[in-house]
């Protein structure tokens, strides 16, 4: 009896250390799901395929070196694929100001509607990707980000395809003026030439 007598405050002092670390496992189920949720988050990339956009044109890859902020947009731009949530975080975060100063800065040789239009729309779609990426965790769906991905993507595709149509079109007027003017030159020497054979008649 008196040795289970002395055993008692020895107990009472084990239950009270082991009580909060019991309370702490049985509430923590929660938590440790959060946490290894969050944890795939962070290791999960999204549209991991490479996008790959077309090239400039070389008459339109020498009016852009006009158009400073444009190669830090690129930059950016082409590896917005296959990165984490954090990052992309960061990424759509530096896409949108490149993308507002691409809009507040077209040199006068490359602004057209048609171009400022597809900068429009560009910027709406990074500010979409942008909100879809920075909403809480808990309601972040893949299938969103990368559809919002792909999205931006062709938006930016389809502002090089309207580069490279312009500066097309402009070597096609180009062209048609030269070969305009050319034909001018040779009606005006055809016209020389009969007024010239006309006077010639007129002396004999």
């Amino acid at each position: 009896m008196r040795f289970s007598l002395r055993m008692k405050p020895d107990l009472r002092r084990l239950l009270f250390l082991l009580l909060p670390l019991f309370l702490f496992s049985c509430g923590d189920s929660t938590q440790e799901d959060e946490l290894l949720g969050n944890l795939a988050q962070d290791t999960l990339r999204y549209s991991v395929k490479k996008y790959t956009f077309p090239p400039l044109s070389n008459n339109a890859r020498e009016q852009i070196e006009n158009w400073s902020v444009y190669d830090d947009f690129y930059m950016e731009a082409s590896t917005l694929n296959g990165l984490n949530l954090e990052n992309l975080r960061l990424k759509t975060g530096k896409l949108l100001s490149h993308t507002d100063s691409l809009s507040k800065k077209i040199p006068d040789t490359l602004y057209t509607s048609a171009i400022y239009s597809r900068l429009v729309i560009l910027r709406t779609r990074v500010e979409l990707l942008k909100q879809e990426v920075n909403r809480d965790r808990d309601v972040i769906e893949v299938k969103r980000i990368e559809a919002n991905i792909e999205e931006t993507n062709m938006a930016v595709k389809n502002l090089i395809v309207q580069l490279n149509e312009k500066f097309q079109k402009d070597g096609i007027d180009l062209q048609r003026i030269d070969n305009e003017k050319k034909e001018l030159e040779k009606q005006k020497k055809f016209l020389d030439s009969v007024y010239r054979a006309e006077l010639k008649d007129q002396k004999k």
